[in-house]
């Protein structure tokens, strides 16, 4: 995780509504880094005689826009089966369906979870089973980012913990979820591996190495050519 660590959101709060039943979701792109966390805001309202029982939220693929195949990644009953490879990943922040707070939590993001995700609201209306989905979906889109790196031109890494989504402690004394490298870039700098490693009390739970690339720098009478070292 290098430069550029902050969680972009789009379209904070848009609410939805069908037939008196609504949904507050921050319509739009999220944008995280791979290895980090990230939550999903989002509340419900319903209307008269409506009972909610669970929530399930569901991830649709990026090739799919239509979101004709949804895969569930997460269900309030514990006993109903959910994507491999979100399970354990995804919880819940307000357990109390009560309170209409739909908003879920996601670790450990992988290049994977990019897509849309949706979700829907079961539940009995007068007694009776029913429910209710919406099609406004939020995109998560987990990235990769290093800075541009040129010969001799001081360049800073920085290595972003993800402490404050997890609520995990650093295993470090000094409990800071930043760690700063700070150097001047040079040829032999160029196609080497950098590896961002956070460690947490009794397992590392992030890890992700990128390739720098250093670019040089050459002058000559009114020319200034850019190219790999």
């Amino acid at each position: 995780m290098y430069q550029g660590s902050d969680t972009i959101f789009y379209s904070w709060g848009r609410q939805h509504c069908v037939s008196g039943y609504c949904v507050t979701l921050n319509e739009g792109e999220v944008t995280v880094e791979a290895g980090l966390c990230v939550v999903i805001p989002c509340s419900y309202r319903t209307g008269d005689g409506f009972t909610p029982k669970h929530i399930a939220w569901y991830k649709c693929e990026v090739s799919e826009p239509r979101c004709g195949n949804p895969i569930m990644i997460f269900h309030t009953n514990n006993s109903i089966k959910v994507q491999s490879g979100f399970k354990a990943r995804v919880s819940f922040l307000e357990p109390d369906l009560s309170q209409n707070n739909c908003s879920i939590f996601i670790n450990k993001l992988k290049q994977s979870d990019s897509g849309s995700y949706h979700l829907r609201v079961i539940g009995e209306l007068n007694g009776k089973p029913d429910g209710f989905s919406f099609s406004p979906r939020v995109t998560l889109k987990p990235t990769v980012m290093i800075p541009t790196l040129t010969e001799g031109q001081q360049a800073t890494l920085t290595c972003t913990a993800p402490d404050l989504c997890s609520g995990s402690n650093l295993t470090d004394a000094t409990q800071s979820p930043v760690s700063t490298l700070t150097f001047n870039p040079s040829a032999k700098h160029h196609n080497t591996n950098v590896t961002c490693k956070i460690s947490f009390t009794g397992e590392t739970i992030t890890e992700e190495t990128s390739t720098l690339n250093v670019n040089c720098e050459y002058f000559a009478t009114n020319i200034k050519c850019c190219e790999p070292c």
